[in-house]
């Protein structure tokens, strides 16, 4: 009689199925890379001291505008769920990023927010139930530690408020994303409406809250643009791909893609602002996009021989 167990997947198709998943993880990684420019834009663009109100434009107006277009509103209980996904990944998030981009260096700021990979790791046993994994824990150290190669220097300032800002958003971010995972998305609902419901949701929580940080700095055009920019490209388009992953891929594969990150604000710092990278950086480069291959694939499996053995003992009971 043949057995019942459920046959472990080859490699070759193991490997079929992850290539088939490189363009999705390519679409989902510009998010990450587009929130890489937050740092060198809020530093260089925006005015200073009005973390909210920087917050507040990036997620409502992109809010409206994707529900605007698509005529999609949460029903029955995604009203809540959107609710609590809006404020953990845009209301709480976006405030405490740019606050940490003012009060820290931007190689500091990042290397905090890449230790989201680290977290996840941590809900995906805790909330998804999964398997604890070295591997995912490992190379998600490794990554870290690459981020803070690349970007935290002799001189890196330790500003309290701004470490304290940048590990919350860390945490926010972590557990946004693993109950959008957990809860994914209704059925009929994709991921431009998705993105909508919680920029909307994100930007609700704010607007109160800019209230308390004073008038409305005045906006010229370098600010107009950076606005723009993070709204647009660093919102909307941004969101809208992310949620698409986070639905459709791993969680741990898709925290990881994180790292770009840091790695972007880094090259935009040599780039743009004359900061230079030498041998310890480029490393640390390398580490972390080891690292990003790395979470796309699956953990290790035992050997060949070790699946066919218990299952032979499965089967001869």
């Amino acid at each position: 009689m043949k057995s019942s167990l459920a046959q472990p997947v080859s490699g070759a198709a193991g490997a079929g199925a992850r290539y088939a998943d490189l363009p999705r993880v390519a679409l989902t990684a510009f998010a990450p890379v587009a929130w890489g420019t937050t740092y060198i834009v809020t530093t260089e663009l925006l005015p200073p001291g009005h973390p909210l109100f920087a917050g507040l434009l990036r997620a409502l107006p992109a809010g409206l505008i994707a529900l605007a277009f698509t005529r999609t509103l949460p029903r029955g209980r995604w009203w809540g769920k959107a609710a609590v996904l809006g404020v953990l990944n845009i209301g709480l998030l976006f405030p405490l990023l740019f606050l940490a981009a003012e009060r820290l260096p931007g190689g500091v700021a990042g290397t905090l927010a890449a230790a989201q990979p680290l977290v996840v790791a941590v809900l995906a046993v805790a909330v998804l139930h999964e398997s604890p994994s070295a591997w995912r824990l490992g190379w998600g150290l490794a990554g870290l530690g690459g981020v803070a190669l690349v970007v935290i220097g002799p001189a890196a300032a330790f500003d309290p408020v701004g470490v304290a800002a940048g590990l919350a958003a860390a945490a926010s971010m972590a557990l946004g994303l693993t109950l959008t995972k957990r809860w994914g998305r209704p059925a009929g609902v994709g991921p431009t409406a998705f993105a909508g419901w919680q920029l909307t949701a994100g930007g609700v929580f704010l607007l109160p809250l800019t209230v308390l940080e004073g008038p409305p700095p005045a906006i010229g055009p370098a600010a107009a643009l950076g606005y723009l920019w993070l709204g647009l490209c660093g919102g909307l388009i941004a969101y809208v791909l992310w949620f698409r992953g986070v639905t459709t891929l791993p969680v741990n594969s898709v925290a990881i893609l994180t790292l770009f990150s840091p790695l972007v604000a880094a090259g935009l710092g040599a780039l743009l602002l004359g900061q230079t990278l030498g041998p310890v950086q480029i490393a640390g480069f390398g580490i972390c996009l080891a690292a990003i291959v790395a979470g796309q694939l699956p953990a290790p499996a035992r050997s060949s021989r070790a699946i066919s053995v218990s299952t032979s003992k499965g089967t001869s009971r």
